[in-house]
């Protein structure tokens, strides 16, 4: 007998219609009956970083999950208005998204176990005269799964990625506002790390009941700066994590009355929030399941405790030396080919900026690479891994690995030399005459350098772009229309 094969009207009806999908909603909802649970959280990330969403009572689920929830376009633009008072990427009489769960991602919230959270995908309204029930090309997490989806097709290889998401503990005020570090300045001081120890131990509380594998953490040299690293994974599983993990912290602020802070330069004269990215590309490997100290029900569904493990690590050498195979140094390559480009989604905010300018941190603004090198914006930071330094703890995760995808895959086609690695510091060599290109000195030029740069720009699809652009072109404007306190320190009292 032959194959029945289905066509379907629209990426919707296929989304919903696939068997895994169909099935993995049946566990969730014994998931929800075991663990009691009364709330779900359909959740996605506007451009910004941002997580959105709708709650409906649980009871609900199995008829959400097909139907989904929807939300006015403009929910994936933060739904606000430009300095001109008008909204921001799309207009008010724009229809509806609809946000569909992926049941893969659903886990309890472990300080409110009567609520369960799911990440969605998005797509176009089903009745639109265009494309009804098309793929959303302004979800930056679909569209991060797409590209990776056809970087696996092209070169048989999958990214994975570790994130190192420094943010700060701040005391809140009388009046609410920040009012300091929790902690002083001292890097890797155990006695700073012991004074958050109760704000550390309930993070990793919260991180373990979610699934994230908590490896290593160390007090940084900020006040009441903190690095807590997850264990690295596939890419979109990892931006899932570094989004949940912002998550936590705010929880867990408000539970001690506190401020945490991912904003990326509170302080001039201290190090700033950045969010190195670790990445290598592998091919093969399986799902490993880590069930941390669970021993019965798990908390959420098994995808929430896995992780990608095995395979061939395509950056390292049989011989295992620090020098990247040709397939790294390709991929290098690429990196510093679109490194203006990508510092726009790397360092996103205005505030980025006050990181690349306060020198003498090691902030990573030169287009070059080296071994151990932390004055670069590239870092072969092990064997077989390759740090990318200029992005900090306000990226959004699903942009910034989706560009890196389209420049690895700029760097393997097109063959890209990154030159040799560069071992001096980079400002010493500077001074001997090594010719380096700086990186953007702000969100301005940052923002036209990505406009210039195809390959960056083919990591945001359709509405992608102009919604990310529509957005940081006026928090730019914004910005630079403001008279700041140092414009009163400097010009108030100024003469001829």
């Amino acid at each position: 007998m032959d194959a029945v094969t289905h066509t379907y009207k629209s990426d919707l009806e296929a989304f919903v219609a696939d068997p895994l999908r169909v099935e993995r909603v049946r566990q969730v909802a014994a998931k929800i009956k075991a663990l009691g649970i009364d709330h779900v959280y359909y959740q996605f990330v506007s451009a910004t970083g941002r997580v959105m969403g709708k709650a409906v009572p649980a009871a609900h689920w199995e008829a959400i999950a097909n139907k989904g929830v929807q939300l006015w376009y403009g929910a994936v633009a933060d739904v606000c208005a430009d300095r001109r008072g008008n909204y921001i990427g799309y207009p008010s009489n724009a229809a509806e998204l609809v946000a569909l769960p992926d049941p893969e991602t659903f886990v309890q919230l472990p300080w409110n176990r009567r609520v369960g959270r799911v990440f969605c995908t998005l797509f176009r309204h089903r009745e639109e005269d265009v494309d009804a029930g098309a793929f959303l090309t302004s979800d930056c997490r679909g569209n991060l799964r797409r590209i990776h989806a056809a970087f696996k097709a092209k070169h048989g290889m999958e990214l994975r990625v570790g994130c190192e998401p420094e943010m700060m503990w701040l005391k809140r005020g009388e009046d609410g506002k920040a009012a300091g570090g929790v902690t002083k300045p001292y890097a890797y001081h155990i006695d700073q790390f012991e004074q958050l120890s109760p704000v550390i131990m309930r993070v990793h509380d919260y991180a373990r009941a979610m699934g994230l594998d908590m490896i290593q953490g160390d007090h940084e040299d900020a006040p009441g700066q903190l690095e807590l690293n997850i264990m690295y994974d596939d890419v979109l599983r990892n931006a899932d994590r570094l989004i949940t993990y912002r998550q936590i912290c705010a929880q867990v602020a408000r539970e001690f009355n506190l401020i945490a802070t991912f904003m990326t330069k509170p302080f001039m004269g201290v190090s700033a929030n950045g969010c190195h990215h670790n990445v290598s590309l592998w091919s093969g490997g399986e799902e490993r399941l880590n069930r941390l100290e669970f021993e019965d029900e798990l908390p959420g569904m098994d995808e929430m405790f896995s992780y990608r493990k095995g395979g061939a690590n395509e950056f390292l050498r049989p011989t295992g030396e620090w020098m990247p195979t040709e397939t790294g140094l390709h991929c290098i390559g690429g990196m510093i080919e679109h490194l203006p480009a990508l510092t726009a989604l790397g360092s996103s905010t205005v505030n980025s900026y006050r990181r690349m300018s306060d020198l003498g941190y090691w902030a990573p603004v030169y287009a070059d690479w080296g071994m151990q090198n932390r004055t670069v914006g590239i870092r072969v930071s092990a064997p077989g891994r390759v740090e990318y330094r200029a992005v900090d703890s306000l990226v959004n995760p699903y942009l910034m690995g989706g560009a890196l995808l389209r420049t690895f895959d700029d760097g393997l086609t097109n063959r890209r030399d990154p030159g040799q690695p560069e071992q001096r510091n980079i400002y010493e060599a500077m001074e001997a005459g090594k010719q380096v290109k700086r990186l953007p000195t702000d969100l301005g030029a940052a923002l036209n350098a990505l406009e210039e740069d195809e390959v960056v720009m083919s990591a945001l699809p359709g509405d992608m772009s102009r919604v990310f652009f529509e957005l940081k072109r006026d928090e730019w404007e914004r910005f630079i229309s403001t008279v700041t306190e140092w414009d009163f320190n400097r010009y108030l009292e100024m003469i001829p």
